[in-house]
This record gives C-alpha cells, sequence and structure tokens, in this order.
C-alpha cells in the first residue's frame, strides 16, 4: 500500500518540468522560443522535452505528435495576432482596420520568421474545421469587415483569398535571403550577381538591387489598397 502511496508522485512529477507544471500554453511557447532560435528541423518532441526538463512522453498529453506541435505554433502565432490587436484601438472604417490586421500579421511574422512557412504548409495540410481556433477567429474577423464594406458573399469570398493571398505571399517576399555574402561591401558581390549569367539573366540583374530592399508595412499597404480598389470600382 506504501509503495502505491510513493508511485502517485512519481507520475505526477513526469508533468513537472524545469518551468513548474506543464500546461500547453507553456509547451507551445517553448517550442515557439526553439523554433526562433535554432529553425524548424530543430523541433521534436525530444529535443522539446529537454528544453522543458520533461521526457518526450510527457507532451504528448498537450500534443499528439510532432505535426500537432507544428499546428500549435502557427496558433501561437495567431494567439499573438489577437493579443495585439487587443491591444490597439480598433480602425473607426473597414478598410482601415484591414490594414490594421495586415500591419499587426506582418509584425508578429517578422518576430517569428522561421514559423512563417508553416502559414503555408499547414494550411495545405489541415482542411478548413480542423484549424486552430486562433486561426479561424482571425478568418472570422476579416470576413466580418468585408461583410461590413457591403461586399456580398460571392466577392467577399474572393476578396478574402487575395487579402490572404496578398499578405502572406509579401511576408514570404520579404523574408526571402538575398543577401549572398554579407561581408563583401560591394553591392553586386555582396548580392552575388556574378553568380548570375548576365546573358541568360539581365533584367534580373539590373532590379536585384531595387528587389533586395524590404518594402516593410508601407508597401504591404500599398499593395493592400490597389487590391481592395479593384474590387471597390466595380460595385
Amino acid at each position: 500500500m506504501a509503495k502505491d502511496k510513493q508511485s502517485t508522485p512519481g507520475r505526477r512529477a513526469a508533468d513537472h518540468g524545469r518551468y513548474g507544471r506543464l500546461s500547453r500554453e507553456r509547451v507551445l511557447a517553448s517550442a515557439l522560443e526553439l523554433v526562433d532560435r535554432e529553425g524548424l528541423s530543430a523541433l521534436s518532441m525530444r529535443r522539446l522535452g529537454a528544453e522543458l526538463g520533461v521526457e518526450a512522453m510527457a507532451l504528448y498529453r498537450y500534443a499528439e505528435g510532432k505535426d500537432a506541435l507544428l499546428d500549435g505554433l502557427v496558433e501561437a502565432l495567431y494567439l499573438e495576432l489577437e493579443e495585439r490587436l487587443a491591444a490597439e484601438a480598433e480602425a473607426s472604417a473597414w478598410r482601415a482596420e484591414l490594414r490594421r490586421v495586415a500591419k499587426a500579421t506582418y509584425e508578429v511574422c517578422l518576430t517569428h520568421p522561421r514559423v512563417v512557412p508553416l502559414l503555408t504548409t499547414r494550411m495545405l495540410a489541415v482542411p478548413l474545421a480542423r484549424r486552430p481556433l486562433a486561426v479561424l477567429k482571425d478568418h472570422e474577423r476579416v470576413l466580418a469587415l468585408l461583410r461590413d464594406a457591403g461586399f456580398d458573399d460571392d466577392v467577399a469570398a474572393v476578396v478574402f483569398r487575395a487579402f490572404n493571398s496578398w499578405l502572406i505571399g509579401y511576408v514570404s517576399e520579404e523574408l526571402r535571403p538575398m543577401v549572398d555574402n554579407p561581408e563583401e561591401s560591394d553591392p553586386a558581390f555582396r548580392l552575388g550577381l556574378h553568380r548570375m549569367p548576365p546573358q541568360e539573366l539581365p533584367r534580373l540583374r539590373e532590379f536585384a538591387p531595387a528587389l533586395s530592399e524590404p518594402r516593410g508595412p508601407e508597401g504591404l499597404a500599398v499593395g493592400l489598397d490597389a487590391l481592395i480598389d479593384r474590387f471597390t470600382e466595380t460595385r
């Protein structure tokens, strides 16, 4: 009987790490910290368990496996987006509010650039209804703004897709590596233009310096306004 009493704390101890009792929030936060620091290739149940100071098996209560952890990283990004939006004042006009949502998403993505590829790859793998609630709430927010703008259902669906495509595509372009040798001071060698055959790629060599400059949230807003104008002008 005494032996049984002693075994119970042992089982509970498996659920405690170096940061105290585990929770889904703590597990996802640690996964995000690990990926921010070392990239997606470093993430595994065993490695995350080591980060938290527990056996890998203790994590399966909070994530069923590697895919669930990846979905959890997407969830963590959108939860951070919700927090950021809640801390700011809402815009009064629907177009300005769409800009605010896009800018906040851009800022969260640039804070966690190594997680951004999952916004595409996991959305290709996970059906709509199985996406994390934080992701679905973001979809709901954008669709509600488009409905408030007076778009009918068919047009709102098209604008919704265009909005998401522009936003994720823009962020991906901003994060693409462009510098070939950061120690070079000469712009051409810094970008590695000598590696591009001039006769086959004359325009790319010409535009490479401009393409390498991040456009920031201003460029995001310009493209978003152009996209919205395309649909509002036809109403």
